[in-house]
């Protein structure tokens, strides 16, 4: 294995020089007004259309030429193109400043970086997010929400009415990493799901994997999704926000020193209870329930060659209940990284990150005790990129996670009255180095290769335990803090090849190996609860592994206006986890092992795409055909049984149009096969009580969810300096009762029976905002 990898390594770092007597144009592609480098910006030659290049993360651009006179194309959607005439004699630099087109304020778009990107990238399963141009999608109450857009995507599936929780090709919940500026998400959410920890008017730039992920995300099994900031305006200050029926944001950002530096700052708050305290509603005089967030970033150009950024997040969720309960939970990240370039075939990015995760109950009775629990995460990354040729693009790095867990303090007013000891705290340590080439051998076949080698360390500091078949403890190891446990190692490789057929088709095939060292132990059926319960590897926790294979077609039409792509996958996963039949209340227990049973899972299935991107209309319609299974000793006796992300069809629906130059309309629909139920299939009574009986594991389906949304936007004011907008939104338009969760109770018409009761939350829910900018 030793051999494999240096050999790997060895063919990475293999590339041909440059020819002979070709000169290098070099460069940084920035926002003409903000100054802030732009990426993926197409750099193509009109004299030369098969050749071209890309602007990097730090805004650089190379092209090598033979000597001559061409004409420099820049282009990236959202910004006018810009040609430049060059003479080609001497190695030389060129600097591109890009004037925005006049787009509404902070909307999404899903878009490529430019026109045919999907037909030509290597990468499959990809999809890139970006906060600049017309998106009009109607949504919950108002607030945009980017969690919920990339949910109308094929592939990747709500978990839920109303819930920003979202599952990928099959995977749970948890299997998705989430970073913000590098920092790592654990709950990307508000109020129990239905909001997001993303304030659009802070975001810059959003990028969703699914199929072939890049070496230098690992950590989950399913997906990627990364997230930053942008940054704030080098030219002038400017004030945007908007006030909506529940809640109300406002982002202010300028430059520190014009042209070399610059700050924003973007803060969000609910203010549903205030409102209802100030109508009267009695229910709210002795509750809370409200979240706020807010995002702040420093940007600093160094050099030419060099940038430093600087951001942090804060965000908040209370809910109270008379003085009796208090439950809040929420995120602080904190991120800095420095973009360096060596020269114009080497550059580098270095991040260091620290993530703060926790929740606290606190209640009242006739003792008040508090219960706190956090997740705190020391990130450092390192990345290093070189362009050998226009055909290589080799990236090589590492990245290293110090983590502490600490499951739950329990402390009292009296301390005597606490009958329960703190739980132990967790460590572990997650190191990884990656190397990738991307080499394009001719110009229609494109590979993509590399791998990760990730080792994950258990750190002593507790007590760990083995168990015999049965999950009784045999044996306890007692350890000091800071020893090695248990260390695990995994190789990932990633390979991914693209053929082009034509100019407007191609096929590509990918093969992702990922690791996952940290397990989320849901305490309920709802996705993204505050309380739910993570966990590291233990001697008895193993590392999640998953191989995905996925093969697509990809074809463009009428000048790639429309694109069309069909995609198949199959996933194995090993070391999946699930509960025994009959536990509860998971959160009190300290030591959980041997409440969990492992096995193995698979999900297979086909997305269908189809997008029309330019025009006055435009939209998508994406459909997945879908399955996801487990297969563990002691559920469903060891058969394969459907996992509770299961959802054998979806599709959504997303239609925009222009109507004139101040209106636009907007709609979507979605439908979903129901979600995987266990309900009991019987009950028996002992000593009075009435104990439900289970023939197995999500045997039944809970209706089928559909919904239908509407949206229309006016625009009130729109010049250079000033903006303003109106933008109504009809969720729910036609009033589906969809299931948020079920219960269970006597019958009313026989005692001696139980049955099943639907609690929904939302019928049609109208809503209003106002949007600005000056």
């Amino acid at each position: 294995m030793r051999n494999l990898f240096l050999t790997t390594l060895l063919l990475l770092l293999s590339a041909t020089l440059s020819a002979q007597n070709k000169y290098t144009i070099k460069g940084k592609v920035c926002e003409a007004e903000t100054q802030e480098w732009l990426v993926g910006v197409s750099v193509g030659i009109k004299e030369l259309p098969q050749q071209g290049s890309f602007s990097d993360e730090s805004g650089n651009y190379t092209i090598s030429l033979f000597p001559g006179e061409y004409t420099l194309i820049f282009k990236l959607l959202g910004f006018h193109t810009q040609e430049k005439r060059v003479k080609v004699e001497k190695n030389q630099t060129l600097d591109i400043d890009l004037l925005s087109e006049v787009v509404s304020l902070n909307e999404i778009e899903i878009t490529a970086v430019k026109r045919d990107e999907n037909v030509k990238s290597v990468q499959m399963g990809v999809d890139r997010l970006e906060i600049e141009t017309i998106n009009k999608i109607p949504v919950l109450l108002g607030e945009r929400d980017i969690l919920k857009t990339i949910q109308l995507l094929p592939g990747i599936q709500s978990a839920g009415e109303g819930n920003t929780g979202f599952y990928v090709r099959g995977g749970s919940g948890d299997q998705n990493l989430i970073l913000l500026d590098n920092a790592l998400v654990y709950n990307p959410s508000h109020l129990f799901g239905f909001f997001s920890t993303f304030n659009s008017d802070a975001v810059g730039d959003m990028t969703i994997y699914k199929g072939s992920m890049p070496v230098q995300y690992g950590g989950r099994l399913s997906s990627a999704l990364d997230v930053s900031m942008r940054d704030g305006n080098m030219k002038d200050y400017t004030v945007s926000g908007g006030i909506g029926l529940i809640s109300s944001k406002l982002t202010v950002e300028g430059p520190l020193q014009k042209d070399k530096s610059s700050f924003i700052v973007s803060g969000r708050r609910t203010y549903a209870d205030a409102l209802g305290k100030l109508m009267g509603v009695s229910a709210v005089n002795s509750s809370t329930l409200y979240f706020y967030d807010l995002n702040a970033k420093l940007s600093y150009i160094l050099s030419d060659n060099d940038k430093l950024t600087v951001s942090a997040y804060h965000g908040k969720d209370k809910l109270g209940l008379n003085d009796i309960a208090m439950v809040d939970w929420g995120n602080s990240l904190v991120s800095g990284k420095w973009n360096h370039r060596f020269s114009n075939k080497a550059s580098s990015m270095t991040s260091l990150t620290l993530t703060n995760y926790g929740y606290n109950v606190t209640v009242d009775l006739t003792d008040k005790f508090k219960v706190a629990s956090t997740i705190t995460d020391y990130n450092l990354n390192q990345e290093f990129n070189f362009y050998p040729n226009s055909k290589n693009t080799i990236k090589l790095g590492f990245n290293s996670i110090y983590r502490t867990i600490v499951p739950g303090n329990i402390t009292a007013e009296d301390p005597e009255a606490l009958e329960v000891t703190p739980f132990a705290h967790r460590y572990s340590w997650e190191n990884s180095i990656f190397a990738s080439n991307n080499t394009k051998i001719n110009d229609n076949l494109e590979i993509s290769y590399g791998i990760r080698v990730s080792t994950a360390s258990t750190l002593g500091g507790g007590d760990f335990f083995t168990y015999d078949n049965y999950n009784n403890v045999v044996d306890t190891i007692t350890s000091r803090r800071g020893e090695f446990v248990k260390t695990y190692f995994n190789f990932e490789p990633r390979f991914s090849i693209a053929y082009q057929l034509d100019k407007v088709s191609s096929i590509k095939a990918a093969f992702t190996r990922t690791a996952q060292n940290m397990h989320m132990l849901k305490v309920s059926n709802m996705e993204a609860t505050p309380s739910d319960r993570w966990v590291t590897n233990t001697n008895h926790i193993k590392p999640e592994l998953a191989n995905q294979v996925s093969l697509g077609y990809f074809r463009n039409f009428a000048n790639n206006t429309f694109e069309f792509s069909a995609e198949v996958y199959y996933k194995n996963l090993e070391n999946q986890i699930d509960y025994k039949d009959g536990t509860a209340d998971i959160m009190r227990k300290e030591n959980v092992e041997p409440y969990l049973l492992f096995g193995k899972g698979r999900a297979y299935g086909l997305e269908l795409f189809l997008k029309k991107k330019y025009g006055r209309f435009n939209g998508w319609v994406g459909y997945t055909l879908a399955r996801s299974e487990k297969k563990i000793d002691g559920i469903n006796d060891g058969d394969w049984y459907v996992a509770n992300q299961d959802r054998t069809h979806d599709i959504s629906v997303v239609g925009m149009f222009d109507l004139t130059k101040k209106w636009s309309l907007s709609g979507t629909f979605v439908y979903a096969t129901g979600a995987p139920m266990t309900f009991p299939s019987g009950k028996y009574v002992v000593d009075g009580h009435v104990i439900p009986y289970y023939e197995g594991r999500n045997l039944y389906r809970a209706p089928a969810y559909h919904r239908m949304d509407l949206g229309a936007t006016c625009i009130l004011k729109n010049t250079k300096r000033r903006y303003s907008e109106l933008v109504f939104s009809l969720y729910n338009a036609y009033g589906r009762k969809n299931a948020y969760a079920y219960g269970f109770r006597q019958s009313k018409e026989d005692s001696s029976k139980s049955e099943t009761y639907m609690i929904y939350l939302f019928s049609v829910i109208p809503s209003i905002s106002w949007n600005f900018k000056f």
